[in-house]
């Protein structure tokens, strides 16, 4: 269970990293109007939101919660599992919003028609709030796992395991 947990740590700090990234391709974003035609860097930009989208949301669904869901000795289950055990235990607010998040990631990864792009821009641009609104939640929730340092070093000198 302690390497799990020392896992979840390591998770957490990706998690961070990549909300940064989403977070400044966001609001680079926001300030381009959505029109046919964008600029190469305009492209270029959007391009970067929804690779930081899709990472993120990854991040979120195939690491964080599986982990979350091995550490508390649930099943993992199927993605559609993990997202409504998610929002039962309150780690996510909505699990319809993540479903939704989880099909826009599958259509990033596979869409190659330009006209449908444009698309997805606008969709990621709608759902990047709750994707980066969720890492506090999720670090929140991920906090009780990681007690203070002098009630885990009892517990070992104690030759118990937290």
């Amino acid at each position: 269970m302690k390497a799990a947990k020392e896992n979840l740590r390591l998770e957490l700090e990706n998690l961070t990293k990549a909300k940064d990234a989403l977070q400044y391709s966001y609001e680079k974003c926001q300030k381009i109007k959505l029109h046919k035609g964008l600029s190469y860097e305009e492209l270029e930009s959007f391009e970067a939101l929804t690779s930081r989208f899709a990472r993120l949301s990854d991040i979120i669904i195939q690491k964080i919660l599986r982990l979350l869901d091995f550490i508390d000795l649930e099943d993992t289950g199927t993605v559609r599992d993990r997202i409504n055990q998610a929002e039962k235990k309150g780690v996510i607010l909505s699990a319809d919003s993540f479903l939704e998040i989880r099909i826009m990631r599958n259509e990033i990864a596979h869409e190659y028609r330009s006209e449908t792009v444009y698309a997805i821009f606008e969709r990621v641009l709608t759902y990047a709030p709750t994707l980066l609104e969720s890492v506090d939640t999720i670090t929140d929730y991920a906090q009780k796992y990681f007690g203070d340092a002098t009630t885990e070093s009892n517990c070992q000198e104690n030759g118990n395991t937290c």
